[in-house]
């Protein structure tokens, strides 16, 4: 396969990048180069081309000119002309999409093959692989990497209020309507930032986050030059440290930190402020943005007379970034990233693998990155005192430190390259196939997730080699999770593909495409479960009952009201009061002792499965449905083939109205197919004549 990378933005080169240079070159070109490098070591690539925008600038240097750079053995950058010769920044882009399009179809045509895919990173590359899709018939996937609306709104800034960025929004709208794939770094990005444009789909939208080298982070030795860098600032050097370290630019929200640390005497007792915010000689010359967050930072420093407490060096190199958290890792120190969006957080990754507890952003990849490794705490990161009580918190608390620090360790196995090109691979071979036409199936099994399918390693694997000797038997997950959190759980499981996805409790339904990568919501079960639901009307009912905690925004779907419980005595029964004198019709799921949902009121995993029964025109006896706790009840309950594995909880297997349920002897995946081999020997025993 031949894979064409379009990326306009920054200075890109093959080695050595000067990251921070501008304010465009940014974590996207790591992503980029790094992903290029795990792609080449796939033995089914065959080539990789970066194309990208040649400029000259005698302040950049004479590199972004050459017209080839080899970057290995299977891949090259191959920068091309455009309209303007000079170096522009993004906002400016848009005035070479076509020039740049142009450029880019002659170098194809070129060429002796074709790329079987082109992928387009941030809007004006897509602008650019929409060009050629129309006259090449090339499919693109994109990848944002940042979204204009998501900076919009932390700016504050109102439609029609800079026309850059309302052009930037437009381009994105239209990449996400034309784009065969829309690749996401996190779920916020896939659910909730992209939640916002016209064009939003969420089954095209896959999330992949990105792997990451993190080899040279872990066990890094400090460096004396890095050390004295760091030194000279402070009249304690040997505290412990504060560090961040990011591009000096608005949304980076640096200035945050500055304030959370100033205003804290706590914290300014129990450690230093250590900021790397990227490499200057002179502030003033540096990008309008950049240094106007450089001047803020001195002047919040001065204004809290931060002198010898707070570091802030002018330079630093890519390769002493291993040293730099090394730096803070031996003084029992943690890292901060307060952003205001966070897309992924690579450099989260990085300090965490150094053995430095994090505390970040509840905004973005951040939310994944803890969620999966445990490693720190997620702050609102507009409130700077939360930003405070929490570094306080994990420096004061060897305990917890401890703890956050040792979850490093997972984040290697979490986020790796291979694993990563692996999937990326797949999506994008699947893409370049001809679609082929699905049989219609004759059964139909329909599985929670949590503690159902998954929970067991060998019995996810079991169950996979199963499913491939199952033509007849389409498969589907019914689950309280998101539908992009319900893909990312069974791909980080290796479980099959499922046919459909039944999503938050059962309020959404997805059908895969044709293609067998993409997705679609069912527009139909939408309505239904539309009618006679005021999601907020509910929340206003339910705001005044004790002991409901709600869960975070990202837990909160169109269709769902999501909250936490201390399983407190009667709070069912008061939730549903609650409802009931505001004049409301609600289904009310609690499970665990601890998760309650809100849902319409023809809303639920058991309606949601007869519907698609009815869809693919199923009798009630070609279906199965396995589950383990309390959300799973009304499809154990509808489903008359239910299969309750071994491990189940809340007192499945003694409830009156799952006694028609199979309970397994096995846990998990093995209890799934446990239960289908029952039902089906039990058909077949019927259908026998009596001898």
């Amino acid at each position: 396969m031949f894979i064409l990378h379009v990326a306009l933005q920054g200075c890109l080169r093959a080695k050595d990048v000067e990251y921070g240079l501008t304010a465009d070159t940014g974590g996207h070109i790591r992503y980029l180069l790094d992903l290029v490098d795990a792609s080449a070591g796939d033995p089914a690539i065959g080539r990789i081309v970066v194309a990208t925008r040649a400029f000259q600038d005698a302040r950049l240097g004479a590199a972004y000119a050459q017209r080839f750079e080899r970057i290995g053995e299977k891949a090259e950058i191959v920068r091309l002309p455009t309209r303007h010769p000079g170096y522009l920044e993004k906002e400016a882009l848009h005035t070479e999409v076509e020039s740049f399009a142009e450029a880019l179809i002659a170098f194809i045509e070129g060429e002796a093959e074709r790329p079987a895919v082109i992928h387009a990173h941030y809007a004006d590359a897509a602008s650019v692989a929409a060009i050629v899709e129309a006259r090449l018939g090339i499919p693109f996937v994109f990848t944002a990497h940042s979204l204009g609306l998501v900076k919009r709104d932390a700016l504050g800034l109102l439609p029609g209020a800079d026309a850059a960025l309302d052009r930037r929004i437009g381009a994105e709208n239209e990449a996400l309507a034309r784009a065969s794939l829309v690749i996401a770094s996190s779920r916020d990005e896939a659910e909730v930032q992209w939640m916002g444009y016209p064009a939003y789909e969420p089954g095209r939208i896959r999330i992949l986050a990105p792997g990451s080298d993190l080899q040279r982070f872990a066990g890094a030795p400090t460096c004396p030059a890095v050390d004295a860098s760091i030194a000279r600032f402070l009249r304690e050097p040997e505290k412990p440290v504060i560090l961040a370290l990011a591009r000096p630019v608005a949304k980076k929200n640096l200035a945050a930190l500055v304030r959370a640390y100033g205003e804290s005497p706590a914290l300014q007792a129990a450690a230093n402020l250590v900021i790397f915010a990227g490499a200057r000689e002179d502030y003033a010359d540096l990008d309008g943005d950049m240094a106007e967050t450089v001047r803020e930072l001195l002047a919040l420093i001065d204004r809290y007379d931060l002198y010898g407490r707070v570091a802030y060096p002018k330079q630093h190199r890519p390769e002493d970034v291993p040293a730099i958290y090394a730096h803070a890792k031996a003084r029992g120190g943690i890292f901060v990233n307060p952003a205001l969006n966070e897309p992924f957080g690579l450099t989260l990754l990085e300090a965490s693998a150094a053995g430095l507890p994090l505390v970040a952003t509840d905004s973005g990849g951040p939310n994944d990155i803890v969620e999966m490794c445990g490693n720190g705490i997620l702050v609102n990161p507009r409130a700077d005192a939360a930003i405070a009580e929490a570094a306080l918190g994990i420096l004061s608390d060897p305990e917890l430190h401890a703890r956050y620090a040792a979850a490093g360790d997972k984040v290697a196995a979490a986020y790796d390259w291979t694993r990563h090109s692996a999937r990326y691979h797949a999506l994008l071979a699947s893409l370049a196939a001809e679609e082929e036409a699905a049989a219609h199936p004759e059964q139909l099994l329909i599985c929670d997730i949590d503690n159902t399918l998954v929970g067991c390693t060998e019995g996810i694997r079991t169950f996979g080699s199963w499913r491939e000797r199952q033509p007849g038997l389409a498969f589907g997950v019914a689950t309280g999770r998101s539908f992009h959190s319900a893909l990312a759980i069974l791909e980080q499981q290796d479980a099959p593909r499922p046919q459909v996805v039944i999503s938050s409790v059962g309020s959404e339904i997805h059908h895969l495409d044709p293609n067998g990568t993409t997705y679609r919501q069912d527009p139909e079960w939408r309505a239904v479960v539309s009618r006679d639901w005021s999601r907020d009307e509910a929340r206003r009912a339910l705001a005044k009952v004790p002991g409901l905690r709600p869960q975070a925004p990202l837990e909160q779907r169109a269709h769902k009201l999501s909250y936490f419980t201390e399983g407190q005595p009667g709070i069912v029964a008061r939730v549903r009061a609650a409802l009931e004198r505001a004049g409301l019709r609600c289904s009310v799921i609690h499970s665990h002792g601890r998760y309650l949902d809100i849902l319409p009121i023809r809303a639920s995993k058991g309606t949601a499965v007869d519907f698609v029964r009815r869809r693919l025109g199923l009798a009630h006896d070609a279906v199965f449905v396995a589950g383990d706790s309390g959300n799973d009840i009304e499809m154990l309950r509808t489903i008359p083939q239910a299969i309750i594995v071994g491990n189940f909880s809340d007192g499945l297997a003694a409830m009156p109205a799952l006694r028609h349920s199979y309970v397994a002897r096995n846990t998990h995946a093995r209890g799934v197919i446990e239960g289908v081999v029952h039902f089906r020997d039990k058909a077949r025993a019927a259908c026998k004549p009596a001898s």
